[in-house]
């Protein structure tokens, strides 16, 4: 019986310890980024889709101040043709500015001027940690500040997102209704259960999110489960258009779907046949074209 026992506390031991282990470095991994650079980006998007209108375009970069003091580096695309339309795309996770003109062409056509920035952690920013929508709503916030101070024009203006980006424009909900519109792309409505697809991808068990949680308020202030965009849907009426790939293994369309049922203002879903994580504008670009266009009509927006 004692050698029974012993054995059970070697595998408990082992157990807490292999638990402890995995959970930190989970933990680590999750809230790290390998970003790219603005040459790596540039070069993905060279390579799948035509390129040649951008640097013709009047451009302005410059910095936002965020909450915290931290500087968030943006750039201005003015639109060829004068205008009082505005829109403010955010990109997704480890890439950066030049991974939300997969969109910009179709916000010139359709009359706006366009912002890009580099989210937290990414781009010419400084290095840090992610925190899934929380940080960097607050820096959404900062530069929709700025942008109402900085175009004194505005007349129109909206929000669009990719993949973290998405969850970011969502969030921001939280803090200003100042948004015409939003189109949030392939956006997870909280953090949790995307860990767990990649835990299984790892062949990891899910269960070590729930432990890496605890560590990661630890390490970093929040637990995943406050990472939830979700929750700031509940008291906004800006009108939402959720785009996602029907295909999207890693954040599944799910997500897209319960947030237009949390929607409380004017909402519409649009998945896109074949299409995986961030990949609907690619894969069916008319078709996302005049799914938006259709969206920003319908708002009397253009």
């Amino acid at each position: 019986m004692k050698v029974f026992l012993v054995v059970i506390l070697i595998l408990l031991a082992v157990l807490f310890l292999f638990v402890l282990v995995a959970s930190w470095f989970l933990s680590g991994f999750s809230m790290g980024v390998k970003r790219q650079t603005l040459t790596e980006a540039r070069k993905w998007q060279e390579d799948h889709y035509d390129l040649s209108w951008y640097d013709p375009l009047e451009k302005t970069e410059y910095t936002v101040q965020s909450y915290d003091g931290y500087l968030l580096h943006a750039e201005f695309l003015k639109n060829p043709v004068k205008t009082d339309r505005y829109v403010l795309i955010s990109h997704g996770y480890t890439d950066n500015r030049f991974g939300s003109l997969k969109y910009t062409r179709m916000y010139l056509d359709f009359g706006f001027n366009v912002i890009l920035y580099d989210l937290r952690a990414h781009g010419l920013n400084e290095p840090t940690y992610v925190t899934y929508s929380v940080r960097e709503s607050r820096d959404l916030l900062a530069m929709i500040r700025d942008s109402e101070a900085r175009f004194a024009n505005m007349r129109v203006f909206g929000l669009q997102g990719e993949s973290l980006g998405a969850a970011t424009s969502v969030a921001v909900l939280k803090y200003t209704k100042r948004p015409d519109f939003v189109v949030a792309d392939c956006g997870f409505s909280e953090i949790i259960p995307v860990l767990k697809v990649g835990l299984k991808s790892m062949h990891l068990p899910g269960f070590l999110v729930y432990p890496a949680s605890l560590v990661t308020k630890l390490r970093y202030g929040l637990f995943y489960s406050e990472m939830r965009p979700i929750d700031s849907l509940k008291d906004s009426q800006v009108p939402i258009l959720f785009m996602h790939g029907k295909e999207d293994s890693f954040i599944v369309p799910g997500h897209s779907e319960a947030m237009l049922k949390a929607a409380k203002g004017p909402a519409k879903l649009h998945l896109v046949d074949g299409a995986n994580h961030a990949e609907s504008a690619i894969k069916a670009p008319e078709e996302y074209r005049e799914t938006v266009g259709a969206f920003l009509k319908e708002l009397g927006l253009i």
